[in-house]
Parts: structure tokens; C-alpha cells; sequence
């Protein structure tokens, strides 16, 4: 039975960088992927496909209305197979890079589920064979899976998880969104640009109620213009299929009474964590009811010598705080020491428009009773966004009226993902508010919107 220093068990951003982390650090170290290929959901089926199929439905889509659109999608000029081929592309040369890195570093790759067979053996179950190894440690980081609750004719067709997406046969005339959180929200925003009449159902009376309310109020207001009817306050009861002449139609009950008929609906109420198979009595752990697992600071869970990372782990599941889990669990197992950055990571939401966002909000300002004042800047008032025809957008800061030190960026429009890294870099060096007035940012761009934004807040103090 092979041995190694160090077991990780899947290879999405949290697992490959536990794995290249600890084989930097000389160690002996093996990656079991229950997919043929590694990159995990993240590459598969979550970030990576989601934000490519986004990324050509709006160049595809660039500079012309929602109704224009909808007449090409109704006529087949724009298509699910030309918007998913650019997809694939991507997600072949992700998976690529993500098999290179793991082995150039000199990582053993293993393809088949993995299920504990006692404290430090691991059985890996292939296609056509079954093995096992042997680990002194070992990282779990399988991600999570959508929730598929029972009663619900998931079928891949016309009733879906945001995992089937890929598989689409043809684009709908008519969804109905089930779930009003981040990927349905990003799902629901990219149907509406298609033209696509877009149901999107939620029982919380917001779409994304962690946002600050003055961005997430732009954002409902701007999917409504996008021809997006948003069902807020109200709970799914049923979803049943019918056939009319060949033709299935999904009809969605809510408990109000009142009835939602479209093509397709695309389930996105939650994920559980893909913890099923694993085992996890063999080694004295369990998971809760949604398949997470609890863990330590260091990312240790009730087994010693057993780590989890990522998605599986819970908040905040973001792959980009994933990864540094990653690395942080590998130097722990390792007694190498991490420097941690403090906890300040942005949000990135992919819809359309997108929206980014670090440190608090309005209201959780409010909530900790701490003072604050706003400063805010639209896109339309800079050259940038005249340029790139961005009309939406804008740029709110948040910062102490006291010291005037930065509390909080938040963004909607062009960009926004990667604009929150100014305010963060601010907001993480102690900066204040002074530091966008003070210094020169290039002409014309978006960044230019921290200058304006901060002049707007400065001066609310004058008056």
C-alpha cells in the first residue's frame, strides 16, 4: 500500500492548493478526484462555466435591447450550443493548467471516489478498478452539490440544478428562477439579457439581502428593467410537469395560491456538501444536516489528522477564500507558519450588472452602532463609463467621519470584481478616506470613481 505525507480529497481551488502548498514544502503528497479530470466543481460545473457562459451571452448580446435580443433567441441566430461552445474552451484549458501545476510540483493524481477505511487508509473506488492508500494526514475539500429535495421532478430538461445547466438542450422563451441568492441571481441576470422572460422567486423580501440595501435596490431595479419579474416574500409549495402535445410545462405552486407556469425551471434553493460517500464514521466525524463539516481555526476538524477546506466547510464558500484555506490548512498540517491577512475578503457577484463588495455595509454599520458617512460616485460621471457605454454603474464608499478611515467599498457595474481590490489594498493597509482625493489614478478609467466617490463623502463633512 502506497503511503503519503499528505491525502487530499478533491481537487477544486481549496484542494489544489493544500496540494501544491504542502508539495512546496517537500512533502509527499497525493490528490484523489472523483471526476475523470480534476478542477472540481469550481472548473466543472460552478465558477468557471457559469462565469464563461456569462461572458458570452453578453458579448454576444452587446449593445442591443432585450427585446431585440429575445426575437434572435426565438429565432435560433442565437443558440445554447454557440453560447456553450466558448465554455468548453475554457474549461479544457482550465482543467489543463489546474493538471500541470499539480503535476509539475510533483503531486500523484488519483481519479475515483474516495471513501474512509480507517483512521489513515483511504479507499479509491475507479471506472474499472479499485485501490488503496495510506496517509498520515489528509485535506477534505469535495465541495458541495446542489440540493435536490424530494418532490421535485429534476429531470435535466426542463426542470434543473444550476449542475445541468451545461446540458441545456435549448434555450427557454419562459423560466422561472427558483431561489433569489447568488447563483440564481447570476442565472436569472443572464436569462434576462438573453431576452428570456425570467421569473425569479424568493421568500426573503430581497434579492441578495446581504448587500448593502441602496446597491441591492439598484440591482432589483435594474433586473426589472431587463424585463425580470421578481416574486419576493413568496415559498415554492410544489413544482409539477405536464406534457401539452409533446411540449412539458412546469407549473410552480406557491403557498400564497397563486400559480407560475414557464418552458423551465432551474432549482436553486441551497447546496449540500458532497460528504455522502466518504465514510466519515470509519474516522469518528460527521456531518451536519447539509453535509458541512466543522472545523478548528486551522482548519481541523474533530480527527486530528483530518483537515477540511472550501465550500464543504461553509461560509463563506467563495473559491478565491477557498484556495487561501487551502494553503493556510497545508502549512498548519506542516508547522510552516501562514500570515493571515486579517479576514477581509471581497464578495464577487457575477450577475449582470455585476456587484463587489468588502467591509461592512450601511446597516451592519448601524447594527454595531458604529458612525459613518457615504460618499458615492456614478459611472455616467466618469469619462470611463461614457466610453464603455456603462450608465449604471456606481461606487459607494463608506468611512469614519471621525478618523475618516475606509469601512466598507461597495460596486455595481462594469468591472466591479475587479475594482474592490483598490478599496480593499486601502481598507487592509488602515487607509483613510484622504488617500483617493490625494492620489493620481490613470484618465480615463473606472478607478477614477474612488476619487469622485471620496470628494462627494469629504464634503457631506463640510456642510
Amino acid at each position: 500500500m502506497e503511503r503519503y505525507e499528505l491525502c487530499v480529497i478533491g481537487s477544486g481551488p481549496g484542494g489544489q492548493k493544500a496540494a501544491i502548498q504542502a508539495a512546496k514544502l517537500g512533502r509527499k503528497v497525493c490528490v484523489v478526484e472523483k471526476m475523470e479530470q480534476v478542477g472540481g466543481v469550481a472548473i466543472h460545473t460552478g465558477t468557471i462555466p457559469s462565469k464563461a457562459l456569462r461572458e458570452a451571452i453578453i458579448q454576444t448580446t452587446q449593445g442591443r435591447d432585450h427585446l431585440t435580443v429575445r426575437g434572435e433567441v426565438k429565432s435560433g441566430r442565437i443558440n445554447i450550443a454557440r453560447l456553450l461552445r466558448s465554455c468548453q474552451r475554457i474549461i479544457a484549458t482550465e482543467m489543463e493548467i489546474v493538471q500541470g501545476q499539480l503535476r509539475r510540483n510533483g503531486v500523484e493524481i488519483f481519479s475515483g471516489e474516495a471513501s474512509f477505511n480507517g483512521d489513515h487508509s483511504l479507499r479509491i473506488k475507479g471506472i474499472q478498478s479499485e485501490t488503496t492508500l495510506a496517509a498520515d494526514k489528509f485535506v477534505i475539500a469535495v465541495g458541495t452539490e446542489p440540493a435536490r429535495p424530494e418532490g421535485i421532478p429534476f429531470d435535466r430538461e426542463s426542470v434543473l440544478t444550476s449542475d445541468d445547466l451545461l446540458h441545456l438542450p435549448s434555450l427557454p422563451e419562459t423560466i422561472i428562477v427558483v431561489g433569489a441568492g447568488v447563483i440564481g441571481t447570476e442565472f436569472a441576470s443572464m436569462f434576462a439579457r438573453l431576452g428570456i422572460r425570467v421569473t425569479l422567486v424568493d421568500k426573503a423580501p430581497r434579492v441578495l439581502g446581504f448587500l448593502d440595501q441602496q446597491i441591492g435596490e439598484a440591482l432589483q431595479y435594474h433586473l426589472r428593467n431587463r424585463g425580470m419579474v421578481l416574486r419576493l416574500g413568496e415559498e415554492v409549495s410544489s413544482i409539477t410537469k405536464e406534457d401539452h402535445g409533446g411540449r412539458s410545462q412546469v407549473t410552480v405552486d406557491l403557498k400564497s395560491g397563486k400559480k407560475l407556469t414557464a418552458d423551465t425551471v432551474l432549482y436553486c434553493r441551497g447546496r449540500q456538501g458532497a460528504t455522502g460517500p466518504l465514510n466519515l464514521q470509519a474516522v469518528g466525524l460527521e456531518a451536519d444536516r447539509r453535509g458541512r463539516l466543522q472545523v478548528d481555526e486551522g482548519f481541523r476538524t474533530a480527527n486530528p489528522d483530518i483537515y477540511a477546506v472550501g465550500d464543504v466547510i461553509g461560509f463563506p464558500a467563495l473559491a478565491s477564500t477557498s484556495m487561501n484555506q487551502g494553503r493556510r490548512a497545508a502549512c498548519h498540517i506542516f508547522g510552516q507558519i501562514y500570515v493571515d491577512a486579517g479576514g477581509l475578503f471581497p464578495f464577487g457577484i457575477y450577475s449582470i450588472p455585476e456587484i463587489s463588495m468588502v467591509g461592512d455595509t450601511e446597516e451592519q454599520l448601524t447594527e454595531k452602532g458604529i458612525p459613518y458617512e457615504t460618499g458615492t460616485a456614478s459611472y455616467r460621471e466618469i469619462a470611463r463609463g461614457q466610453l464603455i457605454g456603462d450608465e449604471v454603474g456606481m461606487l459607494k464608499l463608506l468611512f469614519s467621519p471621525r478618523d475618516r478611515h475606509v469601512l466598507g467599498v461597495h460596486i455595481i457595474g462594469t468591472g466591479a470584481t475587479e475594482l474592490i481590490h483598490i478599496g480593499q489594498a486601502v481598507m487592509a493597509l488602515g487607509g483613510f478616506i484622504d488617500y483617493f482625493v490625494e492620489n493620481a489614478f490613470n484618465y480615463p478609467t473606472l478607478a477614477e470613481c474612488y476619487r469622485v466617490a471620496a470628494l462627494n463623502g469629504i464634503n457631506k463633512l463640510r456642510s
